[in-house]
C-alpha cells in the first residue's frame, strides 16, 4: 500500500498542479504587422521632434524667451535742473495711484470667501489718503472693481497702505514733474501736462537734452526671477544720472520777483521784468518776470503767463537805448567825447514837432548832460550828424531785426524800418535817436548794453550752464575777432552814463563805495501802431562796477499808473534792490580809494 501512495499523488496535490497550454507559433503576417505599427510610431516621433526643432525652433525659442526675458520699458523720466548755486528748480518724484477692487476686499487672515464690506475699508485707509470714510464710499458707489480713489500720493503714503496688507487695494507707480522753487522759475522752465508732454518754457524747447536715455532693458530670469549672469546687454543696469545746470541763481531771482511785485502793485501796473547778465559771458543771473505762475499748477493760470514776455515780446526802449545811439555816433567821428549839443525845447522834423519829455530846454549842453536830462531834442541834433544810411546800418548791424542767437526758448527779432524807409523819411533817424520808431525785446536791450559794458565785444545771452559737467553752450562773445565798438568808445558812454547816476535821474541807486552807471527811460506805449494816451514804459539799465563792467542790469515796468510815474520814481527802487542783493552775493569789492 505504501507503494501505491507514492506512485499515486493525492488528489488535492493534483489540484496544485500547473496546466501546461501549448503556444500556436506566431504567423510572419502580424509580426509585419506589429514591427510596421511600432515603426510608424518610431517615424511619428522623428517627424515631431524634427518639426519641432527645425521647422518651430524659432517659434518656440521666442516664446521660451518671452518667459524666460523681462522687458523693463522706459518710464519717460527726464533730468533734473538746478540753479547756479545746485538748487533744484525741476525733478521727477515717484508717485503713486491708489486703486480699489471691492469685489475682493479681504483683511489679513481673512477666509479666502470673505469680502468686506467698502465702509470697513474707507475706514481703515481714509487717515492715509486724507480723504473721509464718507467720500472714499462715495466714490466707489455701486461699482465692483477698478476704481480710481486718488493719485499722487507719495511714497511714504504708499508704503503706509501697502503695510495694511488689505486684498483688493492696488497701488501702481508713475513719476510726476516737481517743481520745488514754484512759481519763481516758471517763466523760464515751463512745466509738463498730466500726460508729460512739455508744453512751455526749456521743458519744451530743451526737450531732447531732458529727456533720459532709457533703453528697453532685457534681463534673463530665473524660475524666482533672479538675473542670470548671462545674456545681459551692455549697459543693461546703466543709470542716467545727469542733471542740467542754469545759470540762473535762485537766492537773487527770488529778490527780484520780490521787488517787480512790490513794483507793479504800488504802480498798479501791468507787468514787470528784471534781468541781470554777466558781460563777460552772457549768462543771465536773474530773468524775473511778475506776475506769473506755479508750474505745479499751472491749470489754474491764464496761458498768457506761460510766455515770458521780457523775450518774447517787442517794446519801444525809449531813453535806455540813448547811450547805445551816442556809442554809435562817437564810432563813426558824428560826434566827439568833449563837444556840446544845442537843446532849444523843440525841433521840427519833416512838419513834425519833436519836444522833451518835461517841455523844457537845456541850451548848449555837453553829452553828458544830454543823459542826464534826458534831452530828445539833443539827441536828435546829435544824431543828424550820422547819415542815416549808415545809422540804419549800425542798427542792423546790432541784430535789431534778426532773432538773437541764444538758448532762450521763444526768443523774437525785433522790428526795423525798410533801409528805404528810414533813409527817405526824415522823421524815422530822428525819433530813433531817443529810442522810438523801431522795438525789440528787453532781452535785446540788455545785450547792446552788455555790448557796451564788455568794451565793444557782443556776447550770446544764455540761461543753461552744463549737463553734469559737460559745457552746455557755446563760445559766449559773438564777435571774438574784432569788436563791434572801439574800447575808448565804450570807455567813454560808460561815463557818461555814470554821472546819469551822480547827478541826474539815476541817482536813486547810488551805494556808497561802488561806481555805477546807469540810464532811465520812460517811453509812450504804442499799441498796434499808435501812441495811447496814458500808457508807458518805465525802464531803467544799469553798468557796475563802471571801471570794469561785470554786470548789466535792467528793470522794465510795463504800464504804470499815475502822473509821476517815471523811470526814476518806477524803475530805478527795483533796481536798487536787485543791485544791492547782487553785490553782496556775489562778493564784488568796493572800488579802490
Amino acid at each position: 500500500m505504501s507503494r501505491d501512495r507514492r506512485s499515486y499523488p493525492s488528489r488535492k496535490y493534483r489540484s496544485k498542479r500547473l496546466t501546461v497550454i501549448p503556444l500556436d507559433p506566431i504567423s510572419h503576417k502580424r509580426l509585419r504587422l506589429v514591427f510596421a505599427i511600432l515603426l510608424l510610431g518610431l517615424c511619428g516621433l522623428i517627424s515631431r521632434m524634427a518639426w519641432l526643432q527645425v521647422l518651430q525652433s524659432s517659434d518656440l525659442y521666442a516664446r521660451a524667451r518671452a518667459l524666460q526675458i523681462h522687458r523693463v520699458q522706459p518710464l519717460g523720466a527726464r533730468r533734473t535742473i538746478v540753479d547756479r548755486i545746485g538748487r533744484l528748480v525741476a525733478l521727477d518724484e515717484q508717485r503713486f495711484r491708489l486703486w480699489a477692487h471691492p469685489n475682493n476686499f479681504r483683511f489679513p487672515g481673512d477666509h479666502s470667501e470673505l469680502v468686506r464690506e467698502p465702509a470697513e475699508v474707507a475706514e481703515k485707509i481714509s487717515q492715509y489718503i486724507d480723504m473721509s470714510p464718507s467720500k472714499i464710499i462715495n466714490i466707489m458707489g455701486d461699482r465692483r472693481s477698478g476704481i480710481r480713489l486718488i493719485e499722487g500720493l507719495d511714497a511714504d503714503k504708499a508704503a503706509d497702505i501697502s503695510a495694511l496688507g488689505i486684498s483688493g487695494l492696488e497701488l501702481t507707480s508713475y513719476l510726476q514733474r516737481v517743481y520745488p522753487q514754484g512759481d519763481l522759475f516758471a517763466n523760464v522752465v515751463g512745466f509738463l501736462n498730466l500726460d508729460r508732454i512739455p508744453q512751455a518754457g526749456l521743458e519744451q524747447s530743451l526737450n531732447n537734452t531732458l529727456s533720459r536715455e532709457e533703453p528697453v532693458r532685457r534681463l534673463r530670469l530665473t524660475r524666482d526671477g533672479t538675473p542670470l549672469p548671462d545674456d545681459l546687454a551692455p549697459g543693461v543696469f546703466y543709470r542716467d544720472d545727469e542733471h542740467l545746470q542754469l545759470t540762473l541763481d535762485s537766492r537773487l531771482q527770488e529778490l527780484s520777483v520780490k521787488a517787480l511785485s512790490v513794483a507793479v502793485q504800488e504802480w498798479n501796473a501791468k507787468r514787470g521784468a528784471a534781468i541781470v547778465m554777466d558781460v563777460t559771458s552772457g549768462e543771465l543771473l536773474t530773468l524775473a518776470s511778475t506776475p506769473s505762475y506755479d508750474s505745479n499748477s499751472y491749470w489754474n493760470y491764464s496761458p498768457s503767463l506761460f510766455r515770458e514776455w521780457s523775450v518774447q515780446d517787442l517794446y519801444e526802449p525809449g531813453s535806455t537805448f540813448k547811450p547805445i545811439n551816442l556809442a554809435l555816433a562817437l564810432q563813426e567821428g558824428a560826434i566827439q567825447a568833449d563837444g556840446t549839443v544845442i537843446d532849444t525845447g523843440i525841433v521840427n522834423v519833416g512838419g513834425w514837432p519833436i519836444r522833451n519829455y518835461d517841455g523844457g530846454f537845456s541850451g548848449v549842453i555837453d553829452f553828458p548832460t544830454v543823459l542826464q536830462v534826458s534831452s530828445n531834442v539833443g539827441m536828435v541834433n546829435a544824431m543828424r550828424n550820422l547819415a542815416p544810411s549808415r545809422y540804419w546800418d549800425w542798427l542792423h548791424r546790432l541784430g535789431l531785426d534778426v532773432k538773437p542767437e541764444t538758448d532762450l526758448p521763444g526768443a523774437l527779432a525785433g522790428y526795423l524800418k525798410s533801409k528805404k524807409d528810414f533813409v527817405n523819411q526824415p522823421i524815422e533817424p530822428a525819433v530813433a535817436a531817443f529810442g522810438h520808431g523801431f522795438s525789440l525785446t528787453p532781452l535785446k536791450l540788455a545785450q547792446l548794453h552788455a555790448l557796451i559794458a564788455n568794451d565793444g565785444y557782443l556776447v550770446r545771452p544764455h540761461i543753461t550752464r552744463r549737463l553734469h559737467g559737460e559745457e552746455l553752450s557755446k563760445s559766449p562773445i559773438l564777435n571774438k575777432s574784432q569788436p563791434l565798438l572801439r574800447s575808448e568808445v565804450t570807455r567813454t558812454v560808460r561815463s557818461w552814463m555814470e554821472s546819469v547816476v551822480e547827478a541826474g535821474s539815476g541817482e536813486g541807486v547810488k551805494t556808497d563805495g561802488y561806481r555805477i552807471g546807469g540810464k532811465t527811460g520812460t517811453a509812450d506805449k504804442s499799441v498796434n501802431g499808435t501812441y495811447q494816451e496814458g500808457l508807458k514804459i518805465c525802464s531803467f539799465v544799469a553798468h557796475l562796477p563802471v571801471e570794469k563792467p561785470r554786470y548789466v542790469v535792467l528793470v522794465v515796468v510795463d504800464e504804470p499808473k499815475g502822473a509821476n510815474a517815471f523811470g526814476s520814481t518806477v524803475a530805478v527802487p527795483v533796481a536798487k534792490k536787485i543791485i544791492d542783493g547782487l553785490l553782496v552775493l556775489e562778493k564784488i569789492p568796493p572800488t579802490d580809494g
